[in-house]
């Protein structure tokens, strides 16, 4: 059962997280508090992956990024008051006034394109972006955010709504008390709480876990919904697969324009979760932690339709399949089977599914297995810390005593998430163009590459290349921090670029050689080792320059760098660079074949141990889930007579678990996954 951690627990924890954060990354805690906040409304709905970092404070003006949300024409202004404290802090009206005020006349100076004087850097970006909206009247709405780690004063009520060049802007303050509740309603799904009057069909059912309903919504219904919650409607995964279309289904956006009447037959619906529903005369009038799991495509393209388009959607219906959760600590585990697998007219693939997919879980578990070795002079051997799943470092560590927890920290100083670890492999990958459209471009990039890879090859996922990945993260974490400490760098001046064209550079470089570039001389020191280090001084100052003179029509050099042509100029700026000490960090292609044989033949032999242990370790804990797969087999219209035989003899005890072999060990648990892929739900 999911037990809630105390407000100052989750304060604390918070304060741990921005600190790994900002060391593992070599960022200022600022940005750490910034991005993790960010990530944080993601989750929840409130922003898009389509966010920047950027700091301005002086004496009038401060603000700290912006997202942008270009299905609803939300454009998000964002300033932060971080403090590093172990005590909770109170934030008074008079700084939520300042900040605010300070908010504005950032907003101001873009209104009325005074912003010329931020100079070329990443501030000015971000102003010209938000310019560029305004120009092209893409904004229907303004949020003005206060993300803070205090906790607002009680008399702090309500912000009235103001206009700002008749613009609709509204103000959030995102404090500590808002996190902390989103964290306790993910425990239990939500806190989204709608009412509505939905007729509803109810589908017998004596399952404990949940209970079905089959129920009618029209699209205006839909329309208005999605326009007071947006993607915090969406669960997660399937907000994360959406982020990625631009384009409305045109299928969809006809059947709307011309015969709207036939929607509910020509399309399959959605598939929604709830944790709470109140039926009254045959219909739904309330839902509580509604989340649409499957179906997002179909939800945004009658909301774009009804927005964008001025369609008549009165006569636009859809169906929904609706399951309400009776089991709160079951509640994520039942969600993500459910978005697996229903059926949607857009399916979406196990790749899209990032926490559960096979490198993420790979990856996760040899996270747990393997030290980094002893730098430093340090006694303590430590792990890098692999987040998974939002939230994960934070959760490992929420119930440990203080002792513990304190070890905890101490044995996992590094702190890597599924969300960063994409830009330094999409950067070795030579896709810097790529990894300067942010965070969510990269991990689209990054997730189909590696799930090719491992659909080709199942044991892709060694620990050699483990020990390559982070060595990646290192080098581009070692590489920010080199710019940021070089004279010629302008603080603010595009330092992400910086960091990603020169590590694809340095890719590029090596490709040239036909040999592969030795990782294990980074991961043996956790750092750049000095000979690479002056490598990449040599290069990054180059880089540098040369991303900073955009070929003619790009006067915003944050659009350029997100161009392809963009890297074949630092290629051709930099063709006559020469590289000292290269071939150090170079080894032979029959090198890397021969190792990768030889983790394979590890990798192969440790899972058929992990498998067998698993079966012999659940025989004894778990009885029923044994006889739930034979039952799930048995009622296979086709079933295998291997199946059949070996988990009959296992089930009903003629195969003992002290007897039974590795290889049939590994027999039953490819059986069990294979269960899990093709529907079976495993229960406790």
């Amino acid at each position: 059962m999911n037990k809630s951690i105390t407000r100052d627990e989750f304060h604390q924890n918070l304060i741990h997280e921005v600190l790994s954060e900002s060391r593992s990354r070599e960022i200022i805690r600022h940005q750490a508090f910034f991005e993790i906040i960010n990530e944080e409304l993601i989750d929840s709905g409130e922003l898009t992956h389509n966010y920047n970092y950027a700091f301005l404070k002086d004496k009038k003006i401060e603000v700290s990024g912006f997202s942008y949300d270009e299905e609803r024409k939300i454009l998000s202004l964002i300033v932060s008051e971080y403090f590093d404290e172990e005590e909770i802090v109170s934030l008074v009206q008079k700084i939520i006034d300042s900040k605010f005020k300070r908010l504005r006349n950032f907003l101001f100076k873009v209104i009325d394109d005074d912003y010329k004087d931020f100079s070329n850097n990443e501030v000015y970006s971000m102003a010209n972006n938000i310019f560029e909206y305004l120009r092209a009247n893409e904004v229907d709405k303004f949020k003005l955010y206060l993300i803070t780690n205090g906790v607002k004063t009680r008399n702090l009520k309500r912000i009235e709504s103001e206009i700002i060049n008749n613009i609709k802007t509204e103000f959030r303050v995102i404090d500590l008390d808002y996190c902390y509740s989103n964290y306790l309603s993910s425990l239990k799904g939500g806190d989204i709480e709608i009412d509505t009057s939905l007729p509803c069909l109810e589908i017998d059912s004596n399952n404990p876990e949940y209970s079905s309903y089959l129920a009618v919504m029209s699209g205006s219904q839909l329309v208005e919904i999605y326009e007071e919650y947006g993607q915090k409607l969406l669960e997660q995964n399937v907000r994360t697969f959406l982020m990625f279309r631009t384009k409305v289904n045109q299928g969809l956006k006809e059947t709307i324009r011309k015969i709207p009447e036939r929607f509910f037959a020509y399309n399959n619906g959605i598939t929604g979760t709830a944790s709470e529903v109140q039926i009254v005369n045959g219909k739904i009038t309330k839902l509580k932690g509604f989340q649409i799991v499957n179906g997002g495509q179909t939800t945004s393209s009658i909301y774009y339709c009804a927005k964008n388009e001025n369609f008549d959607i009165s006569a636009v219906n859809v169906q929904l399949k609706l399951s309400v959760i009776k089991e709160n600590e079951k509640h994520t585990d039942f969600v993500d089977s459910v978005a697996k697998y229903a059926n949607t007219q857009n399916a979406i693939k196990d790749a899209d599914f990032s926490s559960n997919s096979p490198f993420h879980i790979q990856f996760k578990q040899w996270s747990k297995r393997v030290l980094v070795p002893s730098v430093d002079g340090s006694q303590n051997r430590t792990y890098w810390h692999y987040e998974r799943v939002r939230g994960e470092y934070l959760n490992d560590q929420a119930y440990l005593e203080p002792s513990k927890r304190k070890k905890f920290l101490l044995d996992h100083p590094n702190r890597i998430t599924k969300i960063n670890l994409p830009m330094s492999e999409v950067s070795w990958m030579q896709k810097p163009d790529i990894v300067s459209k942010k965070s969510g471009a990269a991990f689209k990039f990054f997730g189909a590459k590696i799930t090719d890879e491992i659909a080709k090859d199942n044991l892709f996922i060694t620990e050699d290349y483990y020990k390559d990945v982070i060595s990646r993260v290192i080098m581009y974490r070692d590489v920010r921090r080199l710019i940021q400490n070089s004279s010629w760098y302008e603080t603010g001046s595009y330092l992400a670029a910086t960091v990603t064209y020169s590590m694809s550079f340095l890719a590029f470089e090596v490709s040239k050689t036909g040999q592969y570039f030795n990782f294990k001389k980074i991961w043996e020191v956790q750092s750049l080792p000095t000979a690479l280090e002056q490598i990449f001084k040599n290069i990054t100052s180059k880089v540098y320059a040369s991303i900073h003179k955009p070929e003619e029509g790009y006067p915003n050099l944050d659009s350029w760098h997100k161009r392809t042509g963009c890297f074949d100029k630092v290629k051709k700026d930099l063709s006559d660079i020469k590289i000292m000490k290269l071939d150090v960090f170079l080894v032979t292609k029959d090198i890397v074949k021969t190792e990768k044989k030889d983790q394979r033949k590890d990798r192969k032999f440790v899972d058929a141990v992990t498998k067998h242990m698993f079966v012999v370790h659940e025989e004894g804990e778990n009885k029923k889930l044994w006889a739930s797969l034979l039952e799930f087999y048995r009622e296979d219209d086709n079933p295998t007579v291997m199946k059949l035989d070996i988990l009959t003899k296992f089930t009903t005890g003629l195969l003992l678990p002290k007897k039974i072999s590795r290889k049939q060990a590994v027999v039953i648990y490819d059986i069990y996954e294979n269960a899990k892929e093709n529907g079976w739900i495993e229960h406790d």
